[in-house]
């Protein structure tokens, strides 16, 4: 249980605890933030860790010289590097995936990522990039499908940067403001919320579809 209040502790005020990591341990630190972020999409088991506040976090500091500006081009890298690995993943995995040999992950993802893909072809890689969670399927998804190599690199590469730039901007324009300063949980569950949406509405119309017929 105390495990669990400190990860919620850190993922609510994670600008609070990223800067003090970053003024005890420096460079460890942006290796820390790298792994994160390609775990993140790069790990199809790791959907939980913090990617859009951690990006947001680390540029309300970079407004503040407390992270380097740029950091920002480290969690494009990571970003677009954790996606090519998923995708290799579900390459490599294909078959088990297709015969439901894979227990540690939940079918249900797996087919509300392929919903996206169904509906919005290869962009869905872009898109899912603002969506937590699916944003860790959508490529693995991808490499069970077989979408060809150099298309998924070019959309992996412009959802990726833009992602991570977006994200990060935002944190360097506006994270250091009064009102951001002063609910910064509030504004990292906003995003979050925001971010799932999308989801949620595509479930729920599923779903509501499933019933109507």
């Amino acid at each position: 249980m105390a495990t669990i209040q400190t990860l919620i502790d850190i993922f609510l005020h994670i600008d609070k605890h990223l800067s003090v990591f970053m003024h005890s341990y420096g460079m460890v630190a942006y290796v820390l933030m790298f792994l994160i972020i390609f775990c993140e999409t790069g790990l199809v088991v790791t959907p939980f860790l913090p990617g859009d506040s951690l990006i947001f976090a680390a540029g309300a500091l970079a407004a503040k010289n407390i992270v380097s500006p740029w950091a920002i081009l480290m969690f494009c890298a990571a970003a677009v590097l954790g996606n090519m690995c998923n995708y290799q993943i579900g390459r490599a995995l294909k078959h088990r995936v297709e015969h439901g040999h894979i227990r540690f992950i939940k079918k249900e993802y797996i087919e509300r990522t392929h919903h996206f893909f169904e509906k919005y072809g290869a962009v869905t890689v872009i898109i899912t990039r603002f969506m937590p969670i699916i944003r860790t399927f959508a490529p693995f998804v991808a490499g069970v499908g077989e979408m060809p190599y150099r298309k998924f690199l070019l959309f992996n590469l412009i959802g990726g940067v833009i992602w991570a730039s977006f994200f990060f901007s935002v944190g360097f324009f506006f994270g250091n403001l009064p009102f951001f300063k002063a609910h910064f949980s509030m504004v990292v569950v906003l995003i979050v919320c925001i971010s799932l949406l999308p989801a949620v509405i595509g479930f729920l119309k599923t779903r509501f579809g499933k019933k109507s017929v």
